[in-house]
């Protein structure tokens, strides 16, 4: 993830066929929807998660959270002032939810990172980033040795946010403000499989209140081995 202004990766068939596999089966979901822009594919899935489900996960997030991390280095301290918890995509609770979305965007479970809890005090934020890695990173070596490339994103709400905490995409003029239980999906790859610069988005200060939401990337490859 980065903000930097570099070429950000090459044009992939393997990542345009997953684009064009995952948009096609989304859109034959009747309970999915396409947000209004062009510059990405971007969806939503208002119900995708009970009450019951959303007040389990905040609570495994509570219990598990800590300063969350970045895989570029910027000086920014502020750039990314959130908590996370990484998810046991085997427990009892967990694997269900986690299969359903990978089944939801039609993609095999081991090509998905292990899922990713978020929480978002009053004043916290993640500033405008990208999910998928860009090439010329110090890290993209030991990514391409994990799954590679980041193709899509999905990303729930679990509850609802007094004021703030919106997911900004600033150059697809989209501006999602928090709701619970819906699912947020979007291709981070342009149709031909390169990366898409503009899938930049910025979760945007709580102002009041405290959000919390997971997240989950899928890769090109399995992220899974073995």
């Amino acid at each position: 993830m980065a903000t930097q202004v570099k070429k950000p990766g090459t044009l992939s068939a393997v990542r345009q066929a997953i684009g064009s596999a995952t948009a096609a089966t989304l859109e034959a979901n009747p309970a999915i929807k396409r947000l209004a822009t062009d510059a990405a594919q971007v969806y939503f899935h208002r119900d995708f998660l009970t009450n019951a489900e959303c007040a389990t996960l905040i609570a495994m997030i509570d219990e598990g959270r800590r300063p969350s991390t970045l895989l570029s280095r910027t000086e920014d301290r502020n750039f990314r002032t959130s908590d996370s918890c990484d998810m046991d995509r085997y427990s009892s609770v967990i694997q269900p939810i986690d299969e359903r979305v990978a089944a939801l965007l039609g993609i095999q479970p081991e090509h998905g990172e292990t899922m990713q809890g978020q929480r978002y005090a009053p004043g916290q934020q993640f500033r405008a980033h990208h999910d998928y890695f860009h090439e010329g990173e110090h890290y993209w070596p030991k990514m391409q040795q994990a799954g590679g490339q980041r193709t899509w994103t999905a990303m729930c709400y679990l509850n609802e946010v007094e004021e703030g905490g919106a997911t900004w995409f600033p150059q697809g003029g989209i501006r999602v403000p928090p709701r619970k239980r819906m699912l947020l999906i979007w291709n981070n790859m342009n149709p031909d499989g390169s990366p898409n610069e503009q899938t930049l988005h910025e979760g945007m200060a709580v102002v009041r209140g405290t959000k919390y939401i997971f997240t989950k990337w899928f890769r090109e490859q399995p992220w899974l081995q073995g």
